[in-house]
């Protein structure tokens, strides 16, 4: 495997692409066809934002107990 193929397979692990996603993203990028290897980044961030704000929802509820124990117990 050339350098740039190891390098292109290291980012997308760095990006939490499973082994299904690199090999998917892999056969598009040796086949030439730059569509479908952006539709294939773009599903995969669009999987990540989708954990984001489910995390994101999470912190909102902490927030907003953590405001309301320090509202009843009057410290703010």
């Amino acid at each position: 495997m050339e350098k740039r193929e190891e390098a292109v397979i290291q980012n997308l692990k760095d990006a939490g692409c499973d082994g299904e996603t690199i090999a998917c993203f892999m056969a598009h990028y040796e086949a030439g066809e730059v569509k479908q290897e952006l539709k294939v980044l773009s599903k995969h961030r669009k999987d990540l934002l989708d954990g984001l704000h489910v995390c994101q929802k999470r912190i909102d509820c902490l927030d907003y107990l953590a405001w309301q124990i320090e509202k009843r117990e009057g410290i703010t």
